[in-house]
């Protein structure tokens, strides 16, 4: 099976486009008046999280740029034979590993959010997050599709204290386009929480979480490969006694199962057609089409904008460095970061109430600001198997 990750193609990055906003007070200005006064749907990728300490997939340092990168297939994790079990109790120990750290600026600075739960769990929003919160709260931003994993666009909602109940409602707003590392399901379809299932590891393991918690006392960081997985074989040890517990309602069932998966689209994994069929729906429902820190290197995102060019929506794109929509007619560029703006963007599209309405003013003073350090280049060649 012949499986690709997907990228920008050649021609875009090498074309010259000019017709880029750059300028920090003029995206300001514009993304003002494209939110203002409309219903708007949202599409999000990796780079609305880089403020949070998850490192985009791309851009001048993305993983994806590294032509080593090679990362686990969902043909290769499900693999019912050895081979499979090989890549699972590797990817698997991982985690185990990386749980049992404390520090999450440590976990940031070697993560990302496609496959790195511990970092992920230990994330927190940042002002793009809240901003977008904000103007969700507002009714501007009506919905959001996000290619996130990391749970971050629910989180700002919960953790905006004066939301009440209407967090809830907002968060129905939200679609994982690409699923969710905080739920892990077994080949049969059962669901558990990724909290317990990282207890039902260590349970599983004891020597294990000893090695971990050593690892932590020490602070060592095993050297991860850039698919979220971690290559320990240079230090002398070997994963193959690790051991993925069975589903416990499989058992039930008198049937043996470890096979598990995170609840997140990996590449060659099909995007669930209901899903599928809701972002287009989302599209069709909404006034202007806003596409923020994403490269638009997936199909399922890039498909969307095609979409919305169809149907003659007004189409802006907030990414910095090149995108697979740069140079096509009626798609509006800006290449500044989401945290440079948005915040400003907010106070202005929601006017006299973000300085009265305490929800929106809470909210608009909220926000970690802790990107990943700049020496950490996921460019340069890793073990890759």
């Amino acid at each position: 099976m012949r499986v690709s990750v997907p990228g920008i193609p050649q021609a875009i990055l090498d074309a010259k486009h000019d017709l880029s906003i750059k300028s920090i007070s003029e995206a300001t200005k514009r993304l003002a008046e494209f939110i203002g006064g409309a219903n708007v749907t949202l599409l999000t990728g990796a780079g609305v999280s880089v403020d949070s300490g998850i490192r985009a997939y791309r851009g001048e340092d993305g993983r994806y740029m590294n032509p080593n990168y090679k990362p686990i297939f969902y043909h290769e994790l499900m693999d019912s034979t050895e081979k499979g079990q090989a890549y699972r109790r590797r990817y698997w120990l991982y985690f185990l590993i990386l749980s049992r750290k404390q520090n999450a600026q440590k976990l940031h600075s070697r993560l990302r959010s496609y496959l790195g739960y511990p970092s992920v769990r230990d994330a927190l929003p940042n002002t793009t997050h809240f901003s977008l919160a904000a103007l969700q709260h507002t009714s501007h931003i009506s919905h959001i599709i996000t290619q996130n994993v990391d749970g971050l666009h629910h989180k700002a909602l919960r953790n905006s204290a004066s939301l009440s109940g209407a967090a809830a409602r907002l968060q129905d707003n939200i679609l994982e386009l690409h699923g969710t590392l905080h739920r892990v399901h077994c080949s049969s379809g059962h669901k558990v929480d990724r909290d317990t299932f990282q207890d039902w590891l260590s349970a599983a393991n004891p020597e294990w979480r000893q090695y971990a918690e050593d690892l932590e006392r020490t602070g060592t960081q095993p050297r991860t490969n850039p698919d979220g997985d971690v290559a320990i074989e240079h230090l002398g040890i070997s994963y193959s006694n690790f051991v993925i517990p069975e589903c416990p309602q499989c058992m039930l069932g008198d049937h043996i199962n470890p096979v598990h998966k995170p609840g997140v689209i990996f590449f060659g994994e099909s995007i669930p057609s209901a899903t599928k069929e809701r972002s287009f729906r989302e599209v069709e429902a909404s006034d202007k089409f806003l596409i923020m820190g994403t490269t638009l290197a997936t199909y399922s995102a890039f498909r969307l904008v095609k979409h919305a060019l169809e149907l003659k929506k007004p189409i802006m794109l907030l990414n910095v460095g090149p995108t697979r929509a740069d140079g096509l007619p009626g798609v509006e560029k800006i290449d500044v970061p989401s945290g440079a703006v948005m915040r400003q963007v907010a106070k202005e599209v929601i006017g006299t109430r973000a300085g009265m309405d305490p929800v929106i003013i809470e909210m608009l003073e909220s926000g970690t600001e802790n990107p990943p350090p700049p020496d950490d280049d996921d460019r340069a060649p890793r073990a890759a198997g």
